[in-house]
């Protein structure tokens, strides 16, 4: 009998898929309520002896409505659409059996299932973008496919299986567990968390060069600013005031000096031709041999003067 206090969560309403677990779960949860038996083999129970006890009326009706107690079960845990398909039947046990030949199949049915399982996983393959733990999951789906069907399947072949199609850069994780264990009685866990290990490594170096790769990149980036910057810097447009030096002046139309200081204003006395429109420092005058010759002349004259004078 069930013990007393202990209530299991009744398993999910079967609504026409997922039969295979549906019954696993169904199946367990009858056995909770000491009704599996009642299911499993619709045997009758006992007739009473003469001159039966309390406690043997009582056992006796307490197996009695075990039937209907297995029968409720099954009846409240399928869909409206599910019942009207069991609601015919008499015993458990025909309820039972009448889903597993619907839903299940026949034997014949279950075979060929099972063939086309059993080819998904000879042909079942690591792909390069997979972690090892993907890669298992896709194998642990089919392998509890095929156990739901009935078929016995050992962990040392799903072992063997993960091993014999992992791609090339675990193979020298696969030596060194060659080396410390023996892999014919490694179990899955194992060879998972080993693997597990290793791409943690992996991941972890690849990020490492991903972020040295990186910072060189921004590094170069930096210095390709840093000198665009200087380049737009020289080549950025003259303030007013450095503009200025490249007007042309209006009297000598050259640039580089402002108009106030120009040699050739206007307003300008030479000191040495005593002309107007240039300075003594651009006087064509001043160069001259006939000039400088007049201009002593001229001196020699007036000292003359001024000795006959006195």
């Amino acid at each position: 009998m069930a013990s007393s206090g202990f209530s299991p969560a009744a398993p999910p309403v079967f609504n026409g898929e997922g039969f295979h677990i549906w019954q696993v779960k169904m199946r367990t949860y009858l056995q909770a309520f000491d009704l599996w038996e009642v299911v499993n083999t619709d045997a009758e129970p006992a007739p009473l002896r003469a001159n039966p006890i309390v406690a043997q009326i009582r056992q006796h009706a307490d197996e009695r409505t075990k039937r209907h107690k297995a029968m409720s079960c099954i009846q409240n845990c399928v869909s409206d659409v599910i019942f009207t398909r069991i609601m015919a039947c008499e015993t458990p046990k025909q309820a039972w059996d009448k889903l597993k030949e619907e839903f299940q199949g026949t034997e014949r049915t279950r075979q060929q299932q099972l063939l086309n399982l059993r080819r998904d996983f000879e042909n079942l393959k690591m792909k390069e973008e997979e972690t090892v733990k993907q890669y298992t999951d896709r194998i642990m789906a089919v392998v509890n496919s095929i156990r739901l069907l009935g078929e016995q399947f050992n962990e040392a072949r799903i072992v063997e299986k993960v091993l014999s199609t992992l791609p090339e850069r675990y193979e020298a994780k696969i030596l060194s567990l060659e080396d410390l264990r023996d892999l014919a009685t490694i179990s899955l866990t194992e060879l998972i968390n080993a693997l597990y290990a290793q791409e943690q490594r992996r991941a972890s170096r690849m990020e490492e060069h991903q972020e040295g790769a990186f910072q060189a990149k921004a590094k170069a980036t930096s210095s390709t600013t840093a000198y665009k910057d200087k380049k737009n810097w020289k080549n950025r447009p003259k303030p007013d005031a450095a503009r200025e030096g490249d007007r042309l002046c209006r009297f000598c139309k050259r640039p580089g000096h402002p108009e106030a200081r120009c040699w050739f204003r206007p307003d300008a006395v030479c000191q040495h031709c005593k002309k107007k429109g240039h300075v003594e420092r651009v006087c064509k005058e001043k160069g001259r041999p006939g000039q400088n010759q007049q201009h002593k002349a001229e001196a020699r004259v007036a000292e003359e003067g001024s000795d006959n004078e006195e």
